[in-house]
């Protein structure tokens, strides 16, 4: 890594982390028991430039490396998971797509708008009986003279209830296998388009998740994003670098719990002296924070390949798969450390347990991850 690159990271972080500090964590406990989703604070991280990080300037990005991307999802998730979740939504699914696969006009028009933050990416792939099995989509796109005609219902879906556009992955081709299905960008306001049920999760609570029905909504030809039929192939490759982002949230999960529980084991005193005095504590510090440097050499490794424009799946699935799992251990033991107060909403380790959970789920579960990676090492 060169000098300038190690100073525009730590620059990088250092803004994240004074951001995170002064914006998010006085609010942390009410956004999360009335599972409000700060809109305002996502649109404050589009003027620092947060919200169109890997997008190139010419389209209003930030023109950053997958090093930066990853050193402010991590610095954002050990403050706020919710956030850093929403960030990694918008960037690396909805407007990655677009850039990726999306038409001049589209770039022209919306990249800029999504990368100012002005309005929030959803991205519309798992459906309820299409989840793991993505290629199982049953929303339909119909061609009508020169458009298409959407029906179905997508779930679990980042920002289907405060965003303001989304990708849509539909089969166009009924009774075909995942060369059937096509992929289309729209408006979340347009006709046809309304908001399903609104999940009341455990954890990622300030991160809005709910689900979107297309009834005859029209869309002009010019949504398909690329060609027919390639909605699944380009799903998959902006999954290979979105996955890359959520383990980068797992490290900043991790590296959250790490930190109170540290700071805990200092001041709590039992039998005459600190908790972190006692080698079994002691030992669990120091296995948290060996498993989390892994976890996040794992992820640079997997951004550096990334930013190298080499193929990521095996190396994305890794590190996701690991990072991920981390994650929940180390906010598991954290939770441990803290005893009864960790079960507790008084102390912040009850949340960091919550939030990572979903990192072993979201964007392909640590199964999916498992065979992935065997599908890579078979060369299948």
């Amino acid at each position: 890594m060169t000098l300038d690159l190690e100073e525009s990271l730590k620059d990088c972080r250092e803004m994240v982390r004074d951001f995170a500090r002064t914006e998010v964590a006085p609010h942390i406990r009410e956004w999360d028991e009335k599972a409000v989703f700060p809109k305002d604070v996502l649109h404050k991280l589009g003027e620092l430039g947060l919200m169109g990080i890997i997008i190139p300037e010419e389209f209003g990005g930030a023109g950053l490396t997958y090093r930066h991307y990853i050193a402010i999802l991590e610095e954002l998730g050990a403050v706020e998971g919710g956030i850093a979740l929403s960030v990694a939504a918008h960037n690396s699914l909805c407007t990655n797509h677009l850039y990726l696969f999306g038409s001049d006009e589209h770039r022209k028009t919306w990249l800029p708008r999504l990368a100012r933050g002005e309005v929030i990416g959803a991205w519309g792939l798992t459906e309820p009986e299409a989840g793991s099995d993505a290629g199982a989509t049953k929303t339909t796109a119909v061609r009508d003279g020169e458009g298409w005609v959407l029906n179905g219902t997508k779930n679990f879906i980042t920002h289907a209830g405060g965003g303001g556009a989304a990708v849509v992955v539909a089969r166009t081709r009924p009774g075909t296998d995942h060369r059937g299905i096509s992929a289309f960008f729209l408006p979340l306001d347009a006709p046809g388009v309304s908001v399903g049920k609104h999940e009341d999760k455990i954890g990622m609570r300030i991160s809005d998740t709910c689900s979107l029905v297309f009834e005859d909504c029209r869309l002009p030809g010019d949504a398909l994003l690329g060609k027919e039929g390639e909605g699944f192939i380009q799903a998959m490759e902006v999954l290979d670098g979105g996955r890359i982002s959520i383990a980068a949230l797992s490290v900043g999960i991790g590296r959250g719990a790490l930190d109170a529980a540290a700071a805990y084991a200092k001041q709590r005193r039992q039998f005459g002296r600190p908790i972190g005095a006692f080698q079994a504590i002691r030992f669990k510090l120091a296995d948290m924070a060996t498993l989390l440097q892994a976890a996040r050499l794992l992820t640079e490794s997997a951004a550096d390949s990334k930013d190298a424009g080499r193929k990521t799946t095996l190396i994305s699935s890794q590190a996701k798969l690991y990072a991920s799992e981390v994650a929940v251990k180390v906010a598991e033991e954290a939770v441990q450390i803290h005893g009864g107060y960790g079960y507790c909403k008084d102390y912040p380790v009850e949340k960091f347990w919550r939030d990572a959970k979903l990192c072993t789920i979201g964007e392909g579960t640590s199964e999916i991850q498992r065979l992935v990676i065997a599908r890579e090492i078979l060369g299948e």
